[in-house]
């Protein structure tokens, strides 16, 4: 498996960065490459959870949450993930305080390339260079809609 890791510290608390990010079936709501999202499960977001993202380039792959700890984070096995050549692949969400306003986000992945040792290679390059993007625009989306939603909060309240 090749792991891929990118993190960004959130001036925000980890409580503010879970009410985003602990919703899900909301992940279209700061992640730039996700269209839409079918919430392929009821009820409330748990192990078990499956939903369908949607991107604008008419692809989705479908994602199951196999770890949960409410307010600290989750992993999901992704699977229909075809055009993209993976064999295997798992997504991890972390949240850590930083201090009493700041919040560390790591975002991982951990997957395997089809086609053997030509597979890893692309794993290892191209796959890298892709992940690192998407990665820092989910991150980067995240931190948009935390400060956003905490800018939304002090105007009402």
């Amino acid at each position: 498996m090749i792991r891929h890791q990118r993190t960004l510290v959130i001036d925000a608390s980890p409580d503010a960065v879970w009410e985003v990010l602990g919703q899900f079936m909301h992940i279209d709501a700061f992640a730039p490459l996700v269209k839409s999202v079918d919430a392929l499960t009821d009820g409330e977001d748990q192990v078990g959870s499956k939903r369908r993202c949607n991107f604008d380039d008419g692809n989705s792959v479908v994602e199951e949450v196999t770890e949960w700890e409410a307010g600290r984070g989750y992993r999901v096995r992704l699977s229909e993930t075809d055009p993209m050549p993976l064999e295997e692949a798992y997504a991890e969400l972390r949240i850590k305080p930083q201090g009493s306003a700041q919040t560390l986000v790591e975002w991982s992945m951990d997957y395997r390339v089809k086609y053997g040792p030509f597979g890893w290679l692309l794993g290892q390059t191209m796959m890298k260079v892709m992940m690192s993007k998407i990665l820092d625009g989910n991150l980067k989306g995240l931190a948009d809609k935390v400060l956003s939603n905490r800018t939304a909060a002090a105007r009402t309240a």
